[in-house]
């Protein structure tokens, strides 16, 4: 089997994982579309607001559970079917679509959530050392500022920048986190708008 179809396999079976979207799953259970609730993105943040601890650690775990088997599928797909030495094109194809069906779930009409928690579980799927710069650089970012978004849009900036510096001679590598920030950076587009304006919810971590 050549890479590029391992690449397509690994990509279709992490965009259709990743449209499970946990915060619309968890939120007809509790009889509400959490798209219509809090600040209307289906993610754990939002999931916290309106659901509270408990429901929000359910989306953190779903969330970061489809990243890490996605990659974990496309790392088995390759074991079998590659003829060659190690390839890591379809982990990186499947890092990216996961998040890409999160943000835009094939089930729930493409409106989705901002995939940073997805995000976060492929980043340490494929290199945990860049996964824990990027979040304690996020967690410091929101315990210190209360605002969510800010951490995430700074662990975006991050990542790629950690990638170049652990991983210059991997140019997908580079590529990829690229294209994760400015997705990220681009589903937080209103956040950035609200957060220059000053007009940005903090998040009530005691809740």
């Amino acid at each position: 089997m050549t890479v590029t179809i391992l690449c397509v396999i690994s990509g279709v079976i992490a965009y259709l994982l990743g449209s499970m979207n946990t915060s619309m799953l968890v939120s007809k259970f509790m009889g509400k579309d959490v798209r219509k609730e809090g600040s209307g993105n289906a993610g754990a943040t939002n999931t916290l607001r309106v659901f509270g601890k408990g429901a929000a650690a359910v989306v953190v775990l779903g969330d970061a559970l489809k990243g890490v088997i996605a990659v974990l599928i496309a790392r088995i797909l390759v074991g079998i079917f590659a003829a060659v030495g190690e390839i890591v094109s379809p982990a990186y194809t499947a890092a990216f679509c996961v998040v890409l069906g999160h943000n835009f779930p094939l089930y729930f009409g493409f409106k989705g959530g901002k995939g940073i928690m997805t995000s976060a579980a492929v980043i340490f799927m494929l290199d945990w050392r860049i996964g824990l710069i990027v979040l304690v650089c996020a967690i410091a970012v929101m315990a210190i500022t209360r605002y969510v978004s800010l951490g995430s849009c700074i662990a975006c900036i991050i990542f790629p920048v950690a990638v170049i510096l652990f991983h210059s001679d991997d140019a997908l590598f580079i590529v990829l986190s690229l294209a994760m920030a400015v997705l990220a950076l681009f589903m937080h587009r209103a956040n950035i708008v609200r957060l220059i304006k000053g007009t940005e919810s903090k998040i009530n971590f005691k809740k």
